[in-house]
């Protein structure tokens, strides 16, 4: 009973999911409006990826020295 129940109730929802060709075709789009400036935008992601990591190893160093033997 419960089960037919949340099943049409997510059925609606499952059915505007976009399949695997719409989101291609939005790559696509996605790579010919912004394609020059991508690399540049990874870039900058991977540079603040590196410098969050840093500072949490930095962190847990600062925290494992102020324990108290």
């Amino acid at each position: 009973m419960i089960n037919s129940i949340l099943e049409t109730m997510l059925q609606p929802t499952l059915a505007w999911a976009p399949g695997a060709m719409e989101l291609v075709i939005v790559l696509v789009i996605v790579m010919v409006l912004f394609g020059n400036r991508l690399p540049g935008t990874m870039r900058s992601l991977g540079q603040s990826l590196v410098q969050f990591k840093k500072g949490m190893r930095e962190n847990d160093d600062d925290t494992s020295n102020d324990k108290l033997p």
